[in-house]
């Protein structure tokens, strides 16, 4: 979502709040701007798309000054306009907010009753509006801040800048992460540490409810309730070089040529020297003790808790149920003994999926999380935090972290079967084995790219796609789909193979290609006979196969694609490879913006 910087420095601000502000250009924005403070007085720049737009304005009307905050919005309330834009002031304040203040009609009202005016549809200028009020009454910027802030309900990262004040900013979260960085005599502000990678590796990380009042040479946080609370100072590993393309066209392809890597990454954190058994980190978790696992997540994290659930029930013999993270609490699902609960997200902050882990704390014997971000908030506040080791990943659709989540869920079913006892040691054995191997598998698919840019081609001529899959490869079609909508704009849904004749088989005509994601395995006959359907009606099926798969299907397909051949267990790890260079390069011949996606934010931090 949106990105927030702030800079009490020994330099000029502006430009180092736009370098920052593009190092969060992957979360997703549709207008930027900057306030700082230059020789006691206040002032602002914004701009409509790109950060560009707002590097051109700054030439033409610079802002001097060495303090300042900055913002990246994606639009809520009121339409992406320079007028909507943030920072947003109001007499002595200027503020940056992430987030939704869920009650500002009643703080609009409460305003508007006292004949204060408002001059954007957005619900951060009742939060800018709220702060002068106070300071025309003559509070403090501090005391304003924290009257404001008592009064906000909803989730808000914030930070405030005070006219005359060029030594101070004010920070506070709830609901969405905010970072402070600690430099020589200079301090900053960021929605994460990548923002502050050029700045500092000094990091604290607001908690739950914190207030921070900052100068150059101070940093006091109060919690929740008022109290002076002394967090941690973390050096942190943030390398600069992660948010570069290396020479590819996209961050997206990057990080699809980089699985391979991350994938081993990732093998190596958990598997011994040896590679013949998976350790878990901290307590790891006694998978003897837990009757049922819940798993719950958002978007292509909710598909891999889907294929998950296929690996926890045949492999490990556990009772799975699998919940949108938006949908869970609102339902308030028993969570009986003997349950643990299991939160997959990049980020570590999906607003939603903290929500459902939130409603479960007190509830399930164990919470775990499947996290990319070891120091989020999910991360934080579970019991075991179990990392990918992806990397940053930039791009707004998720593929190295998909990959990675599948790898990470799958170590963890195979440990829970090898606990309690449903997988024979050869088999334990032979699983870890094309684990080991699956990252030359990857390197060996990535031949297929020229032919996966040859069929996206002509599938980018299309308005609508089908995907179908059957089994674990149920879940990848669903992810084929949401890439390729995602990030090309063409339509496109996915069924389980067998649903096909129960509506879908209405909608195929000769101008409707049908994706089939479809390893050899013991439900492929079943899938042949569903794509026989799809061709006797004129439809155009891509199927997504291995080599004894493309024998078998016989003639009549419209465009094969040729993966290598693996342990049926590995193939929804595997097929998330076409599912990406699909949508990839779909979207390359469209013309889209692959890397932001319109209407799309990478991390989505509020409801």
């Amino acid at each position: 979502m949106c990105g927030i910087v702030g800079v009490l420095g020994h330099h000029e601000a502006a430009p180092t709040l736009v370098e920052a502000l593009k190092r969060l250009e992957y979360r997703g924005y549709d207008s930027a701007g900057i306030a700082t403070i230059n020789l006691g007085k206040l002032d602002r720049r914004r701009a409509v798309g790109k950060l560009v737009n707002l590097s051109d304005l700054l030439v033409h009307e610079p802002l001097a000054g060495k303090s300042g905050i900055g913002h990246t919005r994606w639009a809520t309330h009121g339409a992406p306009n320079v007028c909507n834009a943030h920072p947003h002031r109001a007499g002595r304040v200027a503020v940056v907010h992430n987030g939704i203040i869920e009650n500002y009609r009643e703080l609009r009202k409460e305003l508007a009753d006292q004949g204060i005016g408002f001059e954007t549809d957005t619900d951060t200028e009742t939060v800018a509006l709220t702060v002068q009020r106070y300071l025309s009454e003559g509070d403090t910027p501090v005391e304003a801040a924290r009257k404001t802030i008592a009064k906000l309900d909803g989730a808000y990262a914030l930070c405030f800048l005070f006219d005359g004040e060029a030594d101070l900013l004010i920070a506070a979260r709830k609901g969405s992460p905010l970072a402070v960085g600690h430099g020589d005599g200079e301090m900053f502000v960021g929605s994460d540490a990548i923002a502050l990678a050029p700045l500092t590796d000094r990091i604290t990380y607001l908690e739950e409810g914190d207030m921070a009042v900052i100068t150059r040479a101070s940093l006091e946080i109060t919690d929740a309730g008022g109290n002076i609370a002394n967090r941690e100072i973390r050096k942190v590993q943030i390398d600069s070089a992660r948010v570069d393309k290396a020479g590819h066209k996209h961050f997206m392809a990057k990080e699809i040529s980089e699985q391979p890597t991350v994938i081993s990454n990732a093998l190596n954190f958990y598997l011994n020297k040896e590679g013949n058994d998976i350790t878990l980190p901290g307590e790891g978790v006694d998978f003897t003790s837990i009757d049922r696992l819940v798993m719950v997540a958002c978007g292509t994290a909710y598909y891999a808790c889907l294929t998950a659930k296929y690996w926890f029930e045949q492999l490990a013999r556990m009772p799975v149920e699998v919940d949108i993270a938006s949908e869970f609490r609102y339902r308030e699902p028993p969570v009986i003994p003997g349950t643990a609960a299991l939160f997959v997200s990049q980020s570590g902050e999906t607003a939603d999926t903290l929500a459902a882990l939130r409603y479960c704390e007190d509830k399930a014997d164990k919470i775990l999380s499947v996290v990319n971000v070891a120091e989020s908030s999910i991360a934080r506040e579970s019991n075991l935090a179990l990392p990918i080791h992806a990397g940053t990943e930039i791009g707004v659709a998720s593929t190295k972290a998909f990959t990675c989540q599948l790898t990470v869920l799958l170590l963890l079913a195979l440990k829970a079967a090898r606990a309690r006892g449903t997988i024979s040691t050869d088999e334990f054995a032979d699983k870890l084995s094309a684990l080991r191997a699956l990252p030359g598998t990857f390197n060996h698919a990535f031949d297929q790219n020229p032919q996966f840019k040859k069929s996206a081609r002509r599938l980018a001529e299309s308005e609508n796609a089908l995907f179908l899959g059957r089994g674990v490869m149920y879940p990848l079609a669903l992810e084929g789909a949401l890439k390729l909508k995602e990030i090309s704009y063409i339509h496109a849904e996915a069924y389980a193979s067998g649903e096909l004749k129960h509506g879908p088989i209405a909608l195929i005509d000769k101008k409707m290609p049908v994706v089939v994601m479809a390893p050899r395995d013991s439900l492929f006959d079943k899938t042949v006979s569903n794509m026989q359907e799809v061709m006797a009606r004129g439809g155009k099926v891509m199927l997504v196969t291995d080599a004894a798969g493309a024998k078998e299907a016989g003639e009549g397909v419209w465009q094969t694609l040729v993966m290598p051949q693996v342990d049926p267990v590995l193939t929804p790890i595997l097929y998330a490879l076409p599912a990406q260079l699909l949508a990839y390069h779909t979207a390359v011949a469209k013309g889209t913006d692959v890397d932001q996606p319109r209407n799309l934010a990478k991390s989505v931090t509020v409801e």
